[in-house]
């Protein structure tokens, strides 16, 4: 090993220490509630540079897109997951051809028109898994924000087409009313969507690619 690669190994050690000391000070109460919520876009009004706010603005939704609400439909490949672990679906569906399932065994079998909470099956029109290339499970912040707006990933969608989803899918509303037994995802919709909104207007940028940011991003508290 080279001097410069052990001395990179030694700051990324210690850093990662003095993160998970930083975490372990902060109670769990506390952590768990920032987790839950969402600060508007004008909370982040003092920050002056306009892509720092982008930035910071993309990193509040994350709370959403990291959510096991957002993540088990969005599972990077082609089984859904289910519960707050994301452990794999079962029975052990598949995604098939157009995410709705394969045949003989379609999503819509189960996952009926509404949630069905007497047995707590989730449902809504239209359920299904999300492409592998819209993948929300196990990828950092920074690599979701660049599949977002490579449309390529993303379906051929624009920024705008990204605020127009996010705000009117029903799919995504959903995340907020998943029925008995499941945590809904942080905050509320609205300010989800002004979030999205804000992101777009200040120029829809993306967290910083790095060693610090990969600690932080892949190693969140818990």
């Amino acid at each position: 090993m080279s001097m410069r690669a052990w001395a990179r190994s030694v700051v990324a050690s210690i850093v990662a220490v003095l993160v998970t000391a930083f975490v372990a000070g902060v109670p769990r109460a506390t952590r768990a509630q920032a987790r839950s919520e969402l600060r508007a876009p004008d909370a982040f009004a003092a920050i002056a540079d306009r892509i720092e706010r982008s930035i910071a603005f993309f990193v509040e939704a994350g709370k959403v897109l990291q959510h096991p609400r957002c993540q088990n439909c969005h599972s990077g490949d082609d089984r859904p997951r289910q519960g707050e672990t994301g452990r794999p679906h079962q029975p052990p569906v598949r995604s098939g051809p157009d995410g709705l399932g394969v045949a003989g065994l379609r999503c819509s079998a189960c996952h009926q028109d509404a949630n069905y909470d007497a047995v707590g099956m989730p449902g809504l029109t239209g359920w299904h898994l999300a492409p592998a290339s819209m993948a929300l499970r196990g990828v950092s912040l920074s690599a979701i924000c660049a599949q977002l707006k490579d449309p390529d990933k993303n379906g051929g969608r624009t920024v705008d087409d990204l605020v127009t989803h996010v705000t009117n899918d029903p799919l995504v509303l959903w995340a907020w009313a998943p029925g008995n037994g499941r945590q809904p995802a942080p905050g509320t919709h609205a300010a989800f969507a002004a979030l999205f909104r804000a992101w777009a207007d200040s120029g829809a940028a993306c967290p910083r690619v790095g060693w610090l940011g990969y600690l932080f991003e892949m190693h969140p508290a818990n």
